[in-house]
């Protein structure tokens, strides 16, 4: 009989199972089997122009979306449509380690800007205990500078060394919404009341966030089995970034953007919306994982029985790129930003475990869950590689009677139409991300937007080695059970 430990352990060697096996299968079919990687390819490459298809569909109906979202008052809309909108109270979840004054100063003046009514809003400063001197400067300085603008300030300071739990923001907030549950308790607030708000401690949320955020929360049919996830941009510090952290950036954001068109397979990410219901429901945010930001989603999943969704909310929040003052070091911070995004991996046994436990949930949606976190990272670590090295490698390495073959001279001439197709979405990001740019604080020259539609070019290459492989490296390491401890991305601005 195997042990609990031992059952969840084959389950975290599953997905870089699957990962592994494809690529070295790729080789070896290369090598022995030619045409049969050819037909694989083929079929790959018709799969990922089909991606590419959903991808650009979806990305002009969350294009449109956002830009009408973006021009409504909804201030106004909720003084006309929501009379007791008053009664819903705001908690917001700035966690901080190490950042600058700067950073954080500019975080708390976008809330103020977007607060519509102060006596709604209270805002919770998590601080780390292993960061105690520098944290407790920004307390200071926060209530200096923030005192009059809110409801109340919460501070709380993260315990170092609590027993059974990862080193993180996930730990930080587990513990700060502890504590803020008791203020919650104290104040005799309904917690269906409470829309719980998490941000980087790096965001800039746009002036209309909380009024739309309330608008949608007092309509949606059951606001308490819902989370609120808007659209992430990374243009603090976007004119000061590399090429390669900006097409990486915005990479990001459409992906973002095409999931909340979507809906379908919709998790939360880095800055989102809840109820304080489902916090509490679901146990606060995980403090033994690095991946909270999406682990929430599926606690929430399981803690209502699989009847829980993510509504889209098509607001900007804007946080900084991983830039710092050296070239390579901001390629360093890139590469470790992707891996920890892509150990959200840790979902796949995560799921499959919990899941034998609620037969409530129906298995259909299961499967679903599953399949969605499990080919995510597949497409993630290996799309690239199959595209562009793969794809080539069995038209390298053919004998004399394979390259003879009718499919053999056919097939270089499929691929470059079907690759030809997929070049859209690429065309496609790049004029979107145009738009998307920032004022920049400084006249730019105008040979620099030529610049920014050029850089995507660097895509394919970037891919591979700034996507690709750290996801790649992300499941090996689940895959051997050598687990991924919290990463703060360093953010410099100018």
């Amino acid at each position: 009989m195997f042990t609990d430990y031992q059952k969840y352990r084959f389950y975290e060697f599953l997905p870089g199972l699957s990962i592994w096996l494809a690529l070295v299968l790729g080789i070896i079919l290369s090598v022995f089997k030619p045409l049969w990687m050819i037909y694989f390819i083929i079929v790959f490459d018709i799969y990922w122009v089909l991606k590419v298809a959903n991808f650009v569909f979806y990305l002009n109906v969350a294009w449109l979306r956002f830009h009408k979202i973006k021009k409504i008052n909804w201030k106004e809309a909720l003084r006309h449509e929501i009379p007791d909108y008053k009664t819903k109270h705001h908690l917001v979840f700035l966690t901080v380690y190490n950042e600058e004054w700067v950073v954080v100063k500019d975080a708390l003046q976008s809330l103020e800007n977007a607060v519509y009514n102060k006596d709604n809003f209270t805002v919770v400063i998590a601080g780390e205990e292993r960061k105690k001197e520098h944290c407790e400067d920004i307390f200071n300085q926060v209530k200096e500078s923030f005192g009059h603008a809110f409801n109340h300030l919460l501070f709380t300071l993260h315990p170092a060394d609590l027993a059974n739990e990862t080193p993180g923001k996930g730990s930080n907030l587990h513990y700060s919404e502890q504590i803020a549950k008791e203020y919650v308790d104290g104040k005799g607030w309904k917690y269906e009341d409470v829309i719980v708000t998490v941000f980087d401690i790096d965001t800039i949320c746009h002036e209309q966030y909380f009024a739309y955020l309330t608008y949608l929360y007092c309509i949606s049919p059951d606001p308490t089995r819902t989370s609120f996830q808007p659209v992430a941009l990374y243009n603090n510090n976007m004119w000061e970034s590399p090429s390669v952290l900006r097409i990486m950036a915005f990479g990001t954001t459409f992906w973002m953007m095409t999931s909340l068109a979507r809906q379908d397979a919709l998790v939360t990410f880095s800055s989102h919306s809840m109820s304080f219901t489902a916090l509490v429901k679901a146990g606060f945010h995980e403090k033994r994982i690095v991946s909270e930001d999406s682990r929430i989603f599926y606690q929430c999943l399981l803690a209502y029985g699989g009847n829980y969704t993510v509504t889209p909310m098509y607001m900007p929040v804007s946080m900084d790129t991983v830039r710092d003052e050296k070239w390579w070091k901001s390629m360093a911070n890139l590469y470790k930003q992707q891996r920890r995004w892509a150990w959200g991996v840790e979902h796949v046994p995560f799921l499959i475990w919990e899941f034998g436990k609620h037969p409530e949930i129906p298995l259909w949606k299961k499967i679903k869950w599953v399949f969605v976190e499990w080919e995510g990272k597949w497409s993630w670590s290996l799309a690239a590689i199959i595209i562009t090295i793969l794809g080539r490698l069995p038209l390298w390495l053919a004998d004399e009677n394979i390259r003879q073959s009718a499919l053999f001279l056919n097939a270089p001439h499929m691929l470059e139409k079907l690759m030809s197709l997929s070049m859209i979405g690429l065309v496609l990001s790049a004029i979107f991300s145009l738009p998307l740019l920032p004022r920049p604080k400084t006249k730019q020259p105008k040979h620099l937007y030529v610049v920014m539609l050029l850089q995507w070019a660097l895509l394919p290459i970037t891919m591979i080695f700034l996507s690709a492989i750290p996801a790649i490296d992300a499941v090996t390491r689940l895959m051997f059970g050598k687990y991924l401890g919290f990463n703060v991305s360093q953010k410099k601005r100018k």
